[in-house]
């Protein structure tokens, strides 16, 4: 018997807590897009979109960081289906766009894709990691239509 089983999608149980004012930030829609690009098991995942005095606070608490970060990504080792937070701090974020030429859009997207491959063990602790990693997140942003987020730095 030819046994031919449909693989479904993975299915994705997505919050989204926004805490700072609408100005720029990306649309509900627009996360869970960029997260089932990524999506390779189910999973329930929190986005939470920061201002810089609570981005501040969880690098501290949580990296020994001084100053807020653009993402942070907390996975929930136990959990099952996979579990997971994705913090993005909106102004750092905004400045990094600014400043790299890229669109706040583009590189919203782009962290998206790069805390739900964290979330789902992917990692870049070593040159070899980063290069695997940074070739997948490529891809899927250019699935999404967004350009590689890697090349502006052949041009720093």
């Amino acid at each position: 018997m030819n046994d031919r089983r449909k693989t479904r999608a993975p299915r994705l149980d997505l919050a989204v807590q926004y805490a700072v004012a609408a100005r720029n930030r990306p649309s509900r829609a627009q996360l869970r897009r960029w997260i089932h690009a990524a999506l390779e098991h189910d999973a329930r995942i929190t986005v939470r979109i920061i201002g810089r005095a609570e981005g501040a606070s969880l690098n501290r608490h949580f990296r020994s960081g001084d100053h807020p970060t653009n993402v942070l990504t907390f996975v929930y080792d136990d959990a099952v289906p996979l579990a997971g937070d994705i913090v993005l701090c909106v102004p750092v974020v905004r400045h990094e766009a600014r400043a790299g030429g890229r669109t706040l859009r583009a590189h919203c997207a782009h962290l998206v894709v790069h805390g739900m491959l964290h979330l789902q063990g992917h990692d870049h602790a070593t040159p070899r990691e980063a290069a695997r990693m940074e070739a997948r997140e490529t891809a899927l942003l250019a699935a999404l239509g967004y350009p590689d987020p890697y090349m502006q730095r052949v041009r720093d």
